[in-house]
C-alpha cells in the first residue's frame, strides 16, 4: 500500500476552510465507494510540518481513479509520500472552463463554490452512474438555481445543466452574466432568450444556450446545453420532461437570507414545507438510477423531517457513511448539512 497526502486547497471563506479537512475526509470516502471500489485505506486528517493534509492509502491506483480524485472539491494537489519528502503525482480535472465561470461572480448569499463542487460531487457519486464520471455527460437539475452557482459547475464538468427559479432579479443577474461571460471568452454558443407563452398569456421567461469549450466541438455538434426557466419551482415538471435528468442538486434557503416560499403558506423560515411539496416535483424529473442532493439549515429543519420529505417522494435516502458526515457550520445562524437521495430503478 502506497501512502498518499492530499494538500487542501486554500478558501478565502475562513469559516469553510475551518471545516474542509473534514469535509474533504468525507469528500474522499464517498470517491472511494463510488468510483474506487473501496479501495482506499486509513483516510485520516495529517498535519506535515504545521500544515494540513488528508492522508489516505491505496495500491496501484490507475491513471482514471487519479483523474477522478483530480475532481475533489478541496483537492489542491497530491502528492506520494516516499519516507519525509512528498512526490507530486499528476491528476487531472474535468473542468473544460477557465475557473471564473465560477468564481467571478460574487453577491450576497452566494453558496461558496468549492461547497457548490463538493455537493454536486457527492450527488453524482451516489447515483447509479457514479462510475461514469469521467465519460458521462450528465444532465443536472438544479431547481432553486439563484444565480446559478450549481449550473456554472456543471458547465465547468462538461455537462448539461437546467435550473428554475422564481425571483425575476437573479434570473436577469444570471442571463446577464453567463452571456457577457461567453462572449468574452470568446466561446462559441447559440443563445435564445424571451418570454414563454401559454394560451397567449406570459407564464414564465426562459434562457436556452448550445456552447462548447472550442470550435471543433461546436462544429461537430459535441455541444453542452444550458436551460434556465424563469417560474416557481413547483411548475418544474412543465418546461422539462420527466426522468430527464440524472441528477437533481440544489441549495434550499436557509432561512436567514431568503426564506423558502411555498403555494400554501407563502414565505416561511423552514424548507421542510418547500421539499413536502416540491420534492415529488423534482423526483418526476430524476431519471431511475439519479440521485438528488440536497443542501440545507440544519437550525431550522432536521434531517430526519428532510429524510421523510424526499422518502415520501419516492426516493431512497442515503443513511449510511460517509453521507452522514457533511454537517458543518457557515456562521453563528446556520449549520449546513447535506441529504442524498436515489431513485429506484
Amino acid at each position: 500500500m502506497a501512502p498518499y497526502a492530499l494538500l487542501i486547497l486554500p478558501s478565502s471563506n475562513r469559516v469553510y476552510a475551518d471545516s474542509a479537512v473534514e469535509l474533504t475526509q468525507a469528500e474522499l470516502r464517498a470517491f472511494d465507494r463510488g468510483v474506487l471500489g473501496g479501495r482506499l485505506a486509513e483516510i485520516s486528517a495529517t498535519g506535515i510540518h504545521g500544515v494540513p493534509y488528508v492522508t489516505f492509502e491505496a495500491e496501484g491506483l490507475t491513471g482514471e481513479e487519479l483523474a477522478a480524485l483530480g475532481n475533489l472539491s478541496a483537492g489542491y494537489a497530491l502528492f506520494e509520500r516516499v519516507g519525509e519528502l512528498l512526490r507530486p503525482v499528476a491528476t487531472s480535472k474535468l473542468d473544460r472552463f477557465d475557473d471564473d465561470l465560477v468564481t467571478i461572480l460574487k453577491y450576497q448569499g452566494k453558496t461558496n463554490e468549492q461547497f457548490t463542487k463538493l455537493l454536486l460531487n457527492v450527488t453524482l457519486l451516489a447515483s447509479d452512474f457514479a462510475g461514469e464520471m469521467l465519460q458521462r455527460r450528465f444532465r443536472v437539475f438544479d431547481p432553486l438555481c439563484g444565480r446559478g452557482t450549481t449550473l456554472n459547475q456543471a458547465l465547468m464538468y462538461g455537462y448539461d445543466a437546467a435550473g428554475i427559479d422564481r425571483d425575476q432579479k437573479d434570473f436577469e443577474a444570471y442571463s446577464a452574466f453567463i452571456q457577457t461571460w461567453l462572449k468574452r471568452k470568446r466561446l462559441k454558443h447559440k443563445a435564445e432568450a424571451g418570454p414563454v407563452r401559454r394560451e397567449r398569456q406570459v407564464v414564465g421567461r426562459r434562457l436556452r444556450i448550445e456552447l462548447a469549450a472550442d470550435r471543433d466541438d461546436y462544429k461537430s455538434g459535441a455541444t453542452q446545453q444550458l436551460d434556465v426557466v424563469n417560474v416557481d419551482t413547483m411548475r418544474s415538471a412543465e418546461f422539462f420532461k420527466d426522468a430527464s435528468f440524472d441528477l437533481v442538486v440544489t441549495d434550499a434557503p436557509y432561512g436567514v437570507q431568503h426564506g423558502s416560499r411555498t403555494a400554501g403558506k407563502g414565505l416561511a423560515r423552514s424548507p421542510e414545507d418547500l421539499l413536502a411539496e416540491a420534492a415529488p416535483v423534482w423526483a418526476r424529473l430524476l431519471r431511475p438510477g439519479g440521485a438528488m442532493g440536497v443542501a440545507w439549515n440544519t437550525f431550522v429543519a432536521k434531517r430526519e423531517v428532510a429524510a421523510a420529505r424526499l422518502a415520501e417522494a419516492g426516493l431512497e435516502v442515503v443513511e449510511d457513511e460517509p453521507y452522514l458526515s457533511f454537517r458543518h457550520r457557515v456562521d453563528q445562524a446556520i449549520l449546513r448539512d447535506i441529504i442524498v437521495a436515489r431513485k429506484p430503478r
